[in-house]
Order: C-alpha cells, then sequence, then structure tokens
C-alpha cells in the first residue's frame, strides 16, 4: 500500500483506492484513537462535505469507523471547508473531517482533518494516523461504541461567523456575479453577499452530484467573466468545489489572481498596522513580481513549499497575519484558520468599495507580474536533482545569468511521474530561452 496522506489530506478516484469503503473506515477509528476527547466526554468529530455524489459513501464509512473507536460524529452536510474548521472550534469538537477533493472534478473526493483549534493537522499526527490505517493489524475496538447525529442548520453559524469578518459593513448597491462551483458554498455564498446588502447574481448553485467543478468556479472564470460582461457588475467573485479558494474578474473581464489579491491584501493590511512584522508568506509559486511590488512598499516576503497547510505553519511559526497562494487560497489568522473564500472575497469588496471610481485592476495594477512559464515533463524515475550533474549545471548558470531578475523552480510531482520546471523572468525573452534550455537538459537526463 502506498501513502495516504498528500499535501491536503487524502484524496484519490471516489471507490479506488484510497478512497474506498475500507480503508476510510479505517481512517475513522485511527481518528477516533489519536484525537483526545474532554476529560467528561468522548472525542466528538464533525463531519461537512462538498457536494459530490460520493460524499455519502465516504461519510457513512467514516461515521462507522469513528463509533465503532468509541467517537460520537456529528453530521453538519455541505459546507465550505472553512466553515468545517469554525465549526470544529465554536462547538468545541475534539476534530473536524471534510470530505471534499476541493477543485478536483467530481469522479475524485478526498478527506481534510482538522484538529479541535480548526487548523490541518501537523505532519507527526497524520504520520501517526497513516501507520495505523496501512497496519495490517486488526483490533476489537472500546466497550463503549459512539453516536451520530446529524444537525440541519449549522451552516448558519458559519453564515453569521463570515458576516461578522467585516462587522459594520454594508455591500449596499455592488452588483456581484457569484460562482459558486456547484459546490460547498451553493447555498451559503449567495446568502452571505446578500445579507450584506449587495445585488447578487450566482452561478453554479443547482448541485447534481456530479457537476461540481463542471465548467465553473475558480478553476473555469470564462462563463464568470461573460455574466460580468453582459450585466455590467462590478465585480464576479470565483469559487473553488470547498470554497477554501477565490479568485476574481473586475468590471472590465480581467482576471486577477491570487497574486495580485495577496498583493492587495498585503498593501491594505500594511497601511492599517495589522501586518504582523510587515511580512507576507506566500509559497514558492507566487511570482517574482510580487516580491518586488511588495519591497517598494517596504513588506518582505517569505516563501514556503506549496501548500496552505505549509503557509500556516510558517505564519503560525513566525507569528505572521496574512499568507496564501497563487491559487487564490488566502489566510488571514485574524479571522480564519484555514484558506477562505467568501471572507477573503469579503475583504477584497471592503478595499474595492473603500476606492469609489477604481475596478480591482486599478487596485492591483502595482503588482507587475514576471513572464514565467511551467513545463511539466513526464520522467522515468525521480532521483535526487542534485543527483543529475548535468541539470545542476544548467540550473547554475540559470541562476547566474539572471540574477535578481529571475529564478528557476524545478520540483518532481509529489503523485505523479512528473517534473515540473518554472522560469520566471524580467523579459519573455529570458524565459523563453531558459525554459528551453532547462527542458532539453532535462529530457536528455531524464527521460
Amino acid at each position: 500500500m502506498s501513502k495516504l496522506f498528500g499535501t491536503d489530506g487524502v484524496r484519490g478516484r471516489a471507490n479506488h483506492y484510497p478512497m474506498i469503503p475500507e480503508l476510510i473506515v479505517r481512517i475513522g477509528r485511527a481518528v477516533a484513537h489519536y484525537v483526545p476527547g474532554r476529560s467528561d466526554r468522548a472525542p466528538r468529530v464533525i463531519i461537512g462535505k462538498d457536494t459530490r455524489l460520493s460524499g455519502y459513501m465516504i461519510e457513512n464509512s467514516l461515521v462507522a469507523g469513528l463509533l465503532s473507536h468509541g467517537a460520537d460524529a456529528i453530521l453538519v452536510g455541505p459546507v465550505p471547508t472553512p466553515g468545517l474548521a469554525h465549526l470544529t472550534r465554536s462547538m468545541a469538537a475534539d476534530a473536524g473531517i471534510m470530505i471534499t477533493a476541493s477543485h478536483n472534478p467530481s469522479c475524485d473526493n478526498g478527506i481534510k482533518i482538522f484538529d479541535r483549534d480548526g487548523f490541518k493537522l501537523t505532519n507527526e499526527l497524520e504520520a501517526a494516523i497513516e501507520k495505523m490505517v496501512l497496519s495490517e493489524k486488526v483490533e476489537n475496538g472500546p466497550e463503549r461504541v459512539g453516536r451520530a447525529r446529524r444537525i440541519e442548520n449549522a451552516a448558519a453559524r458559519y453564515v453569521e461567523f463570515a458576516k461578522a469578518s467585516v462587522a459594520e459593513f454594508s455591500l449596499d448597491g455592488l452588483r456581484i456575479v457569484l460562482d459558486c462551483a456547484n459546490g460547498a458554498a451553493y447555498k451559503v455564498g449567495p446568502m452571505i453577499f446578500e445579507e450584506l446588502g449587495a445585488e447578487v447574481d450566482d452561478l453554479a448553485t443547482s448541485p447534481n452530484g456530479t457537476n461540481i467543478n463542471e465548467n465553473c468556479g475558480a478553476t473555469s472564470p470564462a462563463r464568470c467573466r461573460a455574466r460580468v460582461l453582459e450585466t455590467g457588475a462590478d465585480i464576479g467573485i470565483m469559487f473553488d468545489g470547498d470554497a477554501d479558494r477565490v479568485l476574481f474578474v473586475d468590471s472590465n473581464g480581467h482576471l486577477v489572481d491570487g497574486d495580485a489579491i495577496l498583493g492587495l491584501l498585503a498593501t491594505d493590511y500594511h497601511s492599517r498596522g495589522v501586518l504582523k512584522h510587515d511580512t507576507l508568506v506566500a509559497t514558492v509559486m507566487t511570482n517574482l513580481g510580487l516580491d518586488r511590488a511588495l519591497e517598494a512598499k517596504g513588506i518582505k516576503t517569505i516563501r514556503t513549499a506549496v501548500g496552505d497547510r505549509n503557509v500556516i505553519e510558517a505564519m503560525r511559526d513566525g507569528g505572521f497575519s496574512l499568507g496564501g497562494e497563487n491559487s487564490g487560497h488566502i489566510i488571514s489568522l485574524a479571522h480564519t484558520t484555514t484558506g477562505d473564500a467568501i471572507v477573503s472575497g469579503l475583504q477584497v469588496l471592503r478595499i474595492l468599495l473603500n476606492n469609489p471610481g477604481k475596478s480591482l485592476s486599478d487596485l492591483t495594477m502595482f503588482v507587475k507580474l514576471f513572464p514565467s512559464k511551467l513545463v511539466n515533463i513526464k520522467v522515468k524515475s525521480k532521483p535526487a536533482i542534485e543527483d543529475v550533474p548535468e541539470l545542476m549545471a544548467a540550473l547554475t548558470e540559470c541562476e547566474e545569468t539572471l540574477g535578481r531578475d529571475g529564478r528557476h523552480l524545478v520540483r518532481y510531482s509529489g503523485t505523479e511521474n512528473l517534473i515540473r520546471i518554472l522560469v520566471e523572468a524580467s523579459t519573455e525573452e529570458q524565459v523563453q530561452e531558459w525554459s528551453g534550455k532547462l527542458v532539453a537538459v532535462t529530457r536528455a537526463a531524464l527521460t
């Protein structure tokens, strides 16, 4: 059996390993084993999900595992991932489990696990759970069998929480196109923005179990862009399937990505004195242009490995307040414990309304993204990159030539036999030149 946990929980094709009922029951048992209960009661675990049909199968399998190991389960139904993290804290649960494959197609599903404080599990705890799940040993459970109950209105708690993130703030007069990806935010998304006063034109809010992320949401912006231009809306907001990432379209139909939004929020936080240590936490995939734009405004940028969990870990370790990924994961620890598309969207709208007459592109134009090119190459094996001398020589030459005006990032995929080669530079010509050289050397050495 292979490793279970990837960069963001367990994920795979539904009804195929590892997303099969037999293994998911074992995950439920392992969570119940390693999550401590309170002194006066058994462990309590909240389970939420997105809108995939396979969510029913996985939900019941998790419940069986949890109850068989003495934990109680609370089922809250479809709710955004950040909503599940919030409910885990606000309902004094000992853990939260979100059933979702995020931006993946409906044929996939996954499991994200949160601790009692609403943060994703540490690497050490994930490793312990994984070891127990993959063990061949089968043990009897405790004498106590847990209970399960369903709460129908739990998502309403998240609605009020999200609205409170922009206290005494009104969206009156703002026209929004809101694409919910037929996912977890299909109900609460429109509700939150409408209750704050916006005129909402909602898209992809009719999930049928198989249409999540299908030609909609943050991974397919064309539909939202077309509707913004057609209706003359002030802004378009797009979630992914579990609403932990968000992208935007401005009033002119221009796509505004995660790097630009991070720049906007960082400068806003800095101007209000709430950007702790004058630092933004981003990942290695963040465009070098963001670093340069923020550097000019007195803001530092530190980078982590890919994955919002790595960003959050660096934020907590360093006492930083804002971080995220260019994919649209935005984390503001003053408000949330994980990426939150809705809360991030509200923060952007606050800035937009405080700058009348300006579009979102106007507000983010100071972030001049460097030209870049990402190439994926299939490889036969994955030797350590430092053990491939011809590639190391080419990388060193690239670094020396580009200096501060460019960079490369070469890394293997965590799930496929692929190597990813990213080149950024101040000119398109440099990008094409060095991307071509690195790709040629890589193909000669590894394919």
